[in-house]
């Protein structure tokens, strides 16, 4: 006998601790977060448990079904159109009152709910106890106590999940609104009654309040309602009464009923302690809120961890670099001379070994960041920074996702579908490649760690993103007021409490983060690196055997002249200067040089040349490919030179880098056109393609500027 399938979503507010139960329900490792907007797209995941098939769908966060912003849109349309079989909601027991809000709406909309009155260890913390039962009774919504954190109180879960769904017809209680507006609700499920094929889709009562609070997606669906006309004269004519009686717009009406309800319902299930305890959160807020001390005291977090990235990270690299090193000397040792030869130590691990050999700076900065994101401190960031983010023309919650923006741009640009206002959101995604991402990151460290001094290093990295943050803000204010005139809206954000970070969480989240690193190395980056050298390689050129034999003995002539004798040093040096010579000229030859050599005229202004001008094309794929293209160039899967066979020494080697190329070189990849994922991601975010045109001209202009100025002005001061 094959399972019965139910479908059950998970709802709540923001921040109210759904995505964790999700996690802990499905055996799943999505990112959670200590604020509000983590999730903003609808997460599928299936239990199987007793003789049922479970699918379990994790909604954003929403304060109520009438939906403002794309996000709280994929949960409204969820539950009322796909109408699951049950819906979890997961509320806050701290702040219950606005919590059971959406609770109540869902109940009118007549799906069976199970409510998860969850973080009650934190309740407790703030002498706060709630009668479940007796709550549950008086909603006639079965209640449930539980800590998601600590998988507190969620083996009963499912049981009553399947209750609920067993007995779904018997919870019947419904909200009464008092007389006078029953009575206009009463009229209006009348004519919504005259067509039975809609009342099927949407309950008559929920429709008729959903008017008086004069929702527009609902009125929208009213048009196939054959009685659609009246229904809306009585809308009107009802609305002009409440508003008339009561002295205030019926939406306010509505809404002072509900609370009202609930206010009784909580006075007679919750008792608060009067004891005074001492507030960790506000004790705290009182330094991080701080008008004066608040953002320096952030930018101070910030620049230690670009410190630690570089710190802690140098010997875990070192080792690394050691390792693709020595597997690159034993595969050229033991793989006869060709092209079999040259492509797997030359192209795939000279290209895959120079990009993992950062892979721990990277996890030491998303280790640090989800440790901020955890204990909530970024969200009062995000309120600290709402003042001055409007003078650039932005929403103070544009600021989660240029955060998310710093581990990758793809979910930050999806995140700002928390932003309500179009305009705002549309600046938010503009703006939003403009902060550095990880994929950069070892980009950033190749060339830190080879141009400049360890004490430096730190510093370098907060330069480059505190100037990715800077042109960021500005092009808002451009686009505020070119492309998306207006004001930007007013902020209002909940502050969750601080809280200690998930251990598991935070190993999860560094294991997808490594995973993620990983498997694009072995699919993405080979593929790159292999056509890079393809590239690199063909069309292949004869090597003029007499031109090398006569620069061989003028420089032995030379050497002689001078020293009067030739060492096997001199020998050494000698086979090198024709080697790279080869090399270069090879290089030159092939596919990639042609390339390297059409381009070069637009990038030599910015002191770069040919072969850099290649790994920023390749770039276009992912930003980590500008490594292992240049680990291909520069033949790292095989010596070098006989003191330094790493990237790092191949570039400090080439006597067209310095430090003053590297630093404009970083400026570049930081600013110019992002990846094409983030291009296929804003498009389908604000669903125009002149929107991806934009992004890849403004962006590119923008960079080529910038390292034209930095490059130019290094040249007069003597840096290059």
């Amino acid at each position: 006998m094959a399972d019965k399938t139910i479908v059950v979503g998970i709802a709540g507010n923001p921040n109210s601790g759904k995505t964790t139960i999700f996690n802990e329900l499905t055996g799943a490792h999505h990112k959670v977060g200590n604020y509000a907007g983590v999730t903003v797209e609808k997460r599928e995941g299936i239990r199987k448990y007793k003789d049922y098939t479970i699918k379990i769908y994790d909604l954003p966060g929403t304060y109520s079904l009438t939906s403002y912003s794309l996000d709280e849109l994929v949960a409204r349309d969820f539950i009322i159109d796909e109408k699951p079989d049950v819906i979890i909601d997961v509320m806050d027991s701290t702040n219950i009152q606005r919590h059971l809000y959406l609770c109540m709406q869902i109940q009118e909309f007549g799906i069976p709910i199970v409510g998860l009155l969850n973080m009650t260890d934190e309740a407790k913390q703030h002498g706060i106890e709630i009668d479940s039962l007796a709550l549950g009774d008086l909603l006639g919504i079965p209640m449930l106590k539980t800590v998601g954190r600590k998988k507190s109180g969620l083996d009963g879960v499912f049981d009553l999940v399947l209750s609920t769904y067993e007995n779904k017809n018997k919870q019947k209680k419904c909200l009464l609104y008092g007389n006078e507006l029953e009575m206009h609700i009463d009229k209006i499920i009348n004519l919504i009654s005259k067509d039975e094929k809609f009342i099927k889709n949407y309950p008559p009562r929920w429709i008729a309040v959903k008017l008086l609070e004069k929702d527009q997606n609902v009125c929208s669906k009213l048009k196939t309602n054959e009685a659609y006309d009246q229904i809306i004269h009585q809308k009107d004519e009802s609305i002009k009464w409440i508003a008339g009686h009561f002295n205030r717009d019926s939406e306010i009406v509505v809404t002072e009923q509900r609370y009202g309800y609930i206010h009784g319902a909580v006075k007679e299930t919750l008792k608060v302690s009067l004891e005074t305890k001492f507030s960790f959160s506000e004790a705290v807020d009182k330094v991080v809120l701080n008008n004066y001390f608040g953002l320096p005291l952030f930018l101070f977090i910030m620049w230690g961890i670009f410190q630690l990235t570089f710190k802690l990270g140098e010997f875990p690299m070192s080792i690394l670099e050691l390792i693709f090193n020595q597997i690159g000397n034993f595969a050229g040792s033991i793989i006869p001379d060709g092209l079999i030869k040259s492509l797997i130590v030359d192209g795939i691990i000279g290209g895959v070994g120079g990009m993992l050999v950062f892979l721990p700076n990277i996890l030491i900065l998303f280790f640090c960041i989800s440790i901020l994101e955890d204990t909530g401190y970024m969200a009062r960031i995000a309120f600290l920074t709402d003042k001055f983010m409007h003078k650039f023309g932005l929403h103070g919650q544009s600021f989660i996702p240029f955060v998310t923006g710093f581990g990758c741009s793809i979910p930050a640009i999806m995140s700002a579908r928390t932003l309500k206002n179009e305009k705002d959101r549309l600046i938010t995604i503009l703006a939003v490649p403009f902060f550095s991402c990880g994929a950069k990151l070892p980009v950033y460290t190749l060339l830190i760690s080879a141009f400049f001094s360890e004490s430096m290093s730190g510093n370098i990295l907060f330069s480059i993103y505190m100037i990715g943050i800077l042109l960021g803000l500005f092009s808002s204010l451009l686009f505020r007021k070119v492309i998306a005139k207006g004001i930007s809206s007013p902020f209002v954000m909940e502050l969750p409490p601080y809280r200690a970070p998930a251990a598991k969480g935070i190993g999860w989240h560094m294991a997808e983060k490594c995973w993620f690193y990983v498997k694009k190395a072995g699919t993405l980056i080979v593929a790159a690196s292999i056509i890079v050298w393809f590239i690199t390689t063909f069309p292949q050129l004869k090597t003029d055997d007499a031109k090398y034999q006569k620069i061989r003995m003028d420089i032995e002539n030379k050497i002689i002249s001078e020293n009067g004798l030739l060492a096997d040093s001199d020998i050494r040096q000698i086979n090198r200067i024709i080697e790279v010579s080869q090399v270069q000229e090879a290089l030159e030859y092939s596919i990639a040089g042609k390339i390297g050599k059409i381009i070069e005229p637009v990038i030599k202004p910015l002191g770069f040349d040919w072969k850099i001008g290649v790994a920023i094309i390749t770039g276009f794929a992912a930003k980590e490919v500008v490594v292992s293209t240049l680990g291909v160039m520069y033949k790292v899967g095989s010596d070098v030179t006989e003191e330094d066979d790493s990237l790092r020494g191949a570039l400090r080697n080439d006597p067209y880098f310095n430090p003053l190329v590297a630093y404009v070189l970083m400026l570049f990849i930081l600013i110019y056109v992002p990846c094409i994922a983030t291009l296929a991601i804003i498009k389908q975010e604000l669903g125009k393609w002149r929107w991806v045109f934009f992004t890849i001209f403004y962006n590119s202009a923008v960079a080529w500027l910038v390292a034209f100025i930095v490059y130019q002005t290094g040249k007069i001061m003597g840096l290059a």
